[in-house]
């Protein structure tokens, strides 16, 4: 599968404001923006299994395409949502559960790299990510 692998953060794009976006003070965006944040993804068929290690936290996330499930960003946001597959991309659409607004994130290998997308109440943000 082709998300499969360890991904290690290698550069942010608006990543700043997006998190500025979502509410998140000034401290932890600074913060944020430095966490060396590597993934680990392994697909099989439709579920995946998902290990983010930063700085500041190790999580394990099991998931299943298409099946709702609670997700807690590092800050403490609090969401619901799921995974589906479009095409080659992996597109994650969550509620926030403090104010109802939508996080929509995507995933797609472009090239050697992939490419984590964030767009919330219009402010869109990247992180790429190498294997590593």
């Amino acid at each position: 599968m082709a998300f499969n692998g360890t991904w290690k953060v290698d550069r942010n794009d608006n990543y700043e404001k997006f998190m500025e976006q979502m509410g998140i003070n000034m401290v932890k965006r600074k913060l944020a923006s430095h966490d060396n944040l590597k993934i680990t993804l392994e697909q099989t068929g439709d579920k995946f299994h998902v290990k983010e290690v930063s700085t500041f936290r190790t999580l394990d996330i099991d998931f299943t395409l298409g099946v709702t499930f609670n997700y807690s960003m590092a800050d403490g946001t609090e969401l619901t949502g799921s995974w589906v597959m479009e095409g080659d991309v992996l597109k994650g659409t969550f509620t926030r559960k403090d104010n109802g607004k939508t996080l929509i994130t995507t995933r797609k290998i472009i090239g050697d790299e992939l490419v984590q997308s964030y767009c919330y109440e219009g402010v869109e943000a990247k992180r790429i990510f190498k294997r590593g």
